[in-house]
């Protein structure tokens, strides 16, 4: 008899950050990112030198849970999640750790675009949603083999999910995605009158 395995599976992590911990309120949340980005003159003149759509706070700002309470509440529950993430992957980190090493604000206006990218130095990355209008983009995830494929056809609108090149994930508020850093994702344009707003960060081992 005939036999088909799934080999080399890529896992994608989705919970609501109320799975663990500490609530974290959305609305506070949301007005914390939006004070730091009004405040952030650094973060602004980076974003207009790099033609980057609204705002990030990557390349400015590196100390997020001290400036406000909220993210060290975040942090906090963002341990547990990426904890129990590495257990499922089956890590063997010997005697180092998974830890935070950057977490950053991502505001993304109506015609914004993250292109596809990946996160290197890192083991972990993920994003928390804060505001998710109606009609704004999902996260768009990369099959990592597809630079290898050459001569393959295209997949079927009706393949099963797991056979999909792109897979699109369209998180709500208060939900937590994590995986591998080298996993190839971007966000399409967001097509709402409202801003898309999210926190990301990265975990390396060491």
């Amino acid at each position: 008899m005939s036999q088909i395995d799934s080999l080399f599976v890529t896992r994608l992590y989705r919970a609501p950050l109320s799975e663990f911990g500490k609530p974290i309120d959305p609305a506070e949340l949301e007005a914390s990112c939006l004070s730091i980005a009004e405040d952030d003159e650094a973060g602004q003149a980076w974003c207009d030198e790099n033609d980057f759509p609204g705002y990030t706070s990557y390349a400015s700002l590196t100390d997020l849970p001290w400036r406000f309470s909220i993210f060290k509440d975040l942090v906090k529950v963002l341990d547990k999640h990426v904890a129990a993430f590495v257990k499922d992957l089956a890590f063997d980190l010997g005697d180092k750790k998974v830890t935070l090493d950057s977490l950053w604000i991502n505001i993304l206006p109506e015609g914004g675009i993250h292109t596809a990218h990946i996160h290197p130095h890192s083991v972990i990355s993920g994003t928390t949603y804060v505001a998710m209008p109606k009609g704004t983009s999902a996260i768009r995830f990369e099959d990592p083999r597809l630079a290898m494929m050459m001569a393959a056809p295209g997949r079927k609108k009706t393949a099963d999910r797991a056979l999909q090149q792109f897979v699109y994930v369209a998180p709500d508020v208060g939900d937590v995605l994590l995986w591998e850093s080298w996993l190839r994702h971007e966000v399409p344009m967001n097509m709402a009158e409202d801003d898309r707003i999210s926190v990301s960060f990265n975990y390396g081992w060491g």
